[in-house]
């Protein structure tokens, strides 16, 4: 599964999805992000981090709720949990519909756990931009990255330079909005700031491959932000053969199409254009 280690990092890359579970080492802590999808997977995920843990704290980060970021939840339930303030105080019918829906994903393929399925306990629920923990020397600072979801968390640990983003600027996914597409650009354009603020050395993203080139992080960001305008321009327009060539160079379109198509219906709704 490993795709990337260095000194302290290490990303976990699962077949499905290309979903990456990242894992951060310091002298201060072990920070384990995103644990996912089978459980195999965790497994060699769990093993890893048994064997370079030793006496630091454990910690366990979740950029989003999505069901595939946090089904590894109960492989680590001694660990200190953080996510972002709204992930926290998400609704009881919301977190019931999300364990429903890793349930109906272990029924639909047979798959037997060997820990509990529930919706993580967050021990330090992040809010506001800028807001900080300090593990001895490991700095954490967050920013709020809403649009994919309503609950996501941009994370850069210091001082080794790593920036965690969840399902946003990847290179293998056209944006995939379940929430609002101007939050998702206000999301993007938080990238600039990070990148004139820190020493960003590495961005983890949640689907696909990590990067430790500027010019790639900026041309994600860009692809991501044309995606948006444009697909906002065609809706408006009705132009179906513009809103279908957005994507004629995904790598999977069987599948991509329809979340393709659920984005549309978001920014129909957005821009309250009426569907003939």
């Amino acid at each position: 599964m490993i795709i990337w280690k260095d000194e302290h990092t290490t990303l976990f890359r699962s077949a499905l999805y290309e979903t990456i579970s990242s894992l951060i080492v310091t002298d201060d802590c072990v920070i384990v992000v995103d644990p996912n999808w089978l459980p195999y997977e965790i497994e060699e995920i769990r093993k890893y981090v048994d064997s370079i843990k030793e006496n630091r704290p454990l910690y366990l980060l979740f950029t989003h709720s999505d069901y595939d970021h946090i089904i590894g939840y109960g492989a680590f339930k001694e660990a200190t949990i953080i996510a972002s303030g709204s992930f926290a105080r998400k609704e009881s019918s919301d977190k019931e519909k999300i364990i429903e829906e890793i349930n109906t994903f272990d029924d639909d393929y047979y798959i037997s756990r060997n820990y509990e399925i529930e919706y993580p306990k967050v021990d330090i629920g992040v809010d506001g931009n800028g807001t900080s923990i300090d593990i001895g020397k490991t700095k954490l600072t967050f920013f709020q990255a809403q649009g994919h979801n309503d609950d996501g968390l941009y994370t850069m640990i210091e001082p080794i330079g790593v920036l965690l983003c969840g399902d946003y600027l990847s290179d293998i996914e056209f944006p995939y909005i379940y929430f609002s597409s101007y939050e998702y650009e206000t999301t993007l354009l938080k990238l600039d700031n990070i990148l004139s603020e820190y020493d960003l050395q590495l961005l983890v993203t949640g689907h696909g491959n990590p990067t430790t080139h500027v010019s790639e992080m900026k041309k994600r960001q860009q692809d991501s932000l044309d995606y948006i305008q444009k697909m906002r321009a065609y809706v408006s327009a009705k132009n179906d053969d513009a809103i279908n060539q957005l994507i004629k160079d995904c790598k999977f379109p069987r599948n991509m199409k329809k979340f393709h198509h659920n984005n549309r219906l978001l920014f129909e709704k957005e821009l309250d254009v009426n569907v003939d």
